[in-house]
């Protein structure tokens, strides 16, 4: 530790801190524009100079580290006059376009040209004019406004792991580019806007839209994956107009993927907003009262047997915990969350959990990736593993699957899952790696889980994670990459088959004569028999409710207030921005709805009673917001023969990273990626 003056205040930091840090924890505020807690030390601005007691000259405060007995002043004179200084070359070549610049209200060059700008300029030559670069169908740019902080390249190069963008020239020739125009190919390139500090980068669906004050903002939790990343909901006059992360170290720190940030204009496109019924093999607009009764006609006088109810990627944990209790109520045991026919023990939650947490690979010293692509999977979770990576120089990570850029280096083990026997054998050379380390861990992903061995799969590796001391009373290093939103809340209210119930599989292939989906759209329609009557409730008109005899329109996440469970176990509420189009209502108020009409009432009519009759079933869900790790005791492996593993090659988890859920699907921001980012890629690949 070091002892060191601020302005008069004496404080002690760690070594290592840099002044700018240190000023920071004793409360005295610094500008900065290239800086950022997160990135590497660029030094570009000049803005954060300081005096420092016998230096000769003001000081850049962001690469200084500290000294014992420095004596530090952040707001003399002579700083004050050299930060106009700064200023006074920075706005040198900026254009005065303010008032049409989309990061008008939340610039930091607004903010401190007010504290240090001048009210007038001593530079009469012509500003010099940047041409604006092509990033893709994501980001906008008007480069003449840069001031080459370099914070989007270094964010590229060292998060995201895609150094896509460079400086070029010197000088007042100097230009940010991306070297060969197309579009930016991260999964995590939306994160540059948030990080310019001028009006260079901007979100391009989002130009020319609104102003940062007209908005009204909710905090909410992104459910395009898995990871439950919070971030803030932006909207005006009913309509959401965009996403933003919001800080939360121990989910996303303060990034979010470009699918949970761009994909919110397909909540406005293709749209359910009444309810249908199909008479006569075609659909028709009715009435509420109208498609309860078709509903109840159809399952007045089915045995339980016969009816069952599948859940989507996206629902909220209130409204699947209401259909499982109408399905209790009308007497089925046939309920699944895995649409997907992947194969989860429900057990227990070291089963189907991310049992290391996701601050906790912050601690992990090697890695074992079976079955799975975190960096389309899980972007945000990528950037932490790839952090980890740069932070540790010798992290070991070990790959099992398809072949892909993970963005870090990783050791390919082959694509054959029966290298997991080789493994635990000690026949591959891994091995030796993931003895030697101290926090070993292992990621298996969903497409292991979804092969016909995926029991087999699940049970080999939670047997090989045993067998290199993953597992123990201070670590699990056992983790399940969810890509639901859903999935794990799903598991943890138990809606899946019950003793002698049907699985997806078996509900979509027949035998029964009812089936509710509630936002089931990755299924295959086809293979529902013509005579299953199908109930679909949702928000958009995708696979499911090209199927079904009877729509219920629903909400999507930004329009109820609803809990979600990450990939981690971390119980987690979305807040309501906006209200549903039409006469789309909330999930479990049209389930609660339902059952009063079947005779079936369920025992809340609002809210807070479904929560309440939800904590009460399930405590787990009244921890919302936190999450400890907990010790893994038992080591009683999940149901399935670790040798029944198939030989056949695992394949990638999926190609368009772009469109996999209804949302994403609609949204036409997300169609134009495909168009500039994924299609040459793969033209490129082949």
């Amino acid at each position: 530790m070091a002892k060191v003056t601020i302005d008069g205040i004496e404080i002690e930091v760690p070594n290592g801190f840099t002044v700018l840090q240190a000023a920071e924890a004793a409360g005295r505020e610094i500008p900065r524009f290239c800086y950022h807690d997160r990135l590497s030390i660029a030094g570009n601005c000049r803005m954060c100079l300081v005096e420092i007691e016998k230096m000769p000259k003001p000081v850049a405060s962001c690469g200084q580290p500290v000294a014992e007995g420095m004596v530090i002043s952040t707001d003399s004179e002579k700083i004050r006059e050299a930060r106009r200084g700064v200023m006074e070359f920075l706005l040198i070549n900026h254009p005065l376009d303010c008032p049409i610049c989309d990061q008008g209200g939340e610039c930091d060059l607004q903010d401190e040209a007010l504290g240090y700008g001048r009210s007038y300029s001593r530079y009469h030559e012509p500003k010099r004019a940047v041409s604006e670069k092509h990033l893709g169908p994501l980001v906008k740019t008007v480069m003449t406004r840069c001031i080459h902080c370099t914070r989007c390249v270094r964010f590229l190069a060292e998060v995201a792991g895609v150094p896509e963008l460079g400086a070029v020239s010197r000088g007042e020739s100097m230009e940010i580019t991306n070297y060969i125009e197309r579009g930016l190919s991260s999964e995590l390139s939306g994160n540059i806007i948030d990080l310019c500090p001028v009006g260079a980068l901007t979100s391009k669906p989002y130009a020319f839209t609104a102003r940062a004050w007209e908005l009204n903002k909710v905090d909410s939790i992104d459910v395009l994956d898995a990871v439950g990343t919070n971030i803030r909901v932006d909207s005006k006059a009913g309509e959401v107009l965009r996403i933003l992360p919001r800080l939360n170290d121990g989910v996303n720190e303060e990034w979010l993927a470009d699918k949970g940030r761009f994909a919110i204009d397909g909540n406005k496109r293709r749209r359910l907003d009444r309810p249908w019924v199909r008479e006569a093999g075609k659909l028709r607009p009715a009435t509420w009262q109208e498609a309860f009764a078709a509903i109840a006609r159809r399952v007045k006088g089915l045995t339980g047997d016969r009816i069952g109810a599948i859940a989507g990627d996206l629902c909220d944990a209130d409204s699947m915990f209401a259909l499982k209790m109408l399905m209790q109520s009308l007497g089925s045991r046939n309920l699944d969350c895995r649409q997907d026919g992947a194969f989860l023990d429900p057990s227990r939650r070291a089963f189907y959990l991310f049992n290391t947490t996701i601050a906790g690979l912050d601690e992990a010293d090697a890695l074992l990736i079976v079955g799975a692509n975190p960096r389309r999977e899980a972007p945000v979770l990528n950037a932490r593993i790839r952090r980890r990576w740069m932070e540790l120089g010798q992290f070991e990570v070990g790959l099992i699957g398809a072949d892909v850029d993970l963005t870090y280096p990783a050791e390919w083990l082959g694509p054959d899952p029966t290298v997991i026997a080789a493994l635990r054998t000690g026949g591959a050379d891994f091995a030796r790696k993931l003895e030697a380390a101290k926090k070993p861990a292992l990621i298996l992903g969903y497409s292991a889980l979804m092969r016909p061995d995926g029991a087999a799969l699940l049970a080999a590796a939670w047997q090989l994670a045993l067998h290199f001391n993953m597992i123990r009373a201070d670590w699990n290093g056992f983790n399940i990459l969810h890509r639901a939103a859903a999935r794990v809340g799903g598991l943890d209210l138990g809606f899946v088959p019950q003793e002698g119930g049907q699985n997806a599989s078996q509900m979509l292939s027949g035998g029964l004569d009812a089936l509710w989906l509630l936002g089931a759209d990755e299924i295959d329609a086809a293979k529902i028999p013509v005579s299953t009557f199908v109930i679909y409730q949702g928000h958009h008109g995708d696979r499911g409710a090209a199927r079904a005899d009877v729509i219920l329109p629903g909400s999507t996440y930004v329009e109820k207030p609803g809990l979600y469970v990450n990939l981690e176990g971390r119980v987690q509420e979305a807040a309501r921005a906006i209200f549903p189009p039409g006469e789309a209502r909330e999930d479990w108020a049209i389930i609660r709805a339902f059952s009063d009409v079947v005779g079936k009432a369920l025992p809340f009519d609002d809210l807070k009673g479904v929560r309440g009759s939800l904590v009460k079933t399930y405590p787990v869900f009244g921890q919302i917001g936190t999450l400890r790790r907990l010790a893994t005791l038992d080591t009683t492996p999940p149901a399935g023969d670790p040798d029944a593993v198939s030989s056949e090659s695992l394949v990638e988890p999926f190609e368009n990273y772009y469109q996999t859920d209804p949302i994403s699907r609609a949204s036409p921001t997300m169609a134009r990626c495909v168009d500039e980012i994924l299609s040459p890629a793969r033209a490129a690949a082949e």
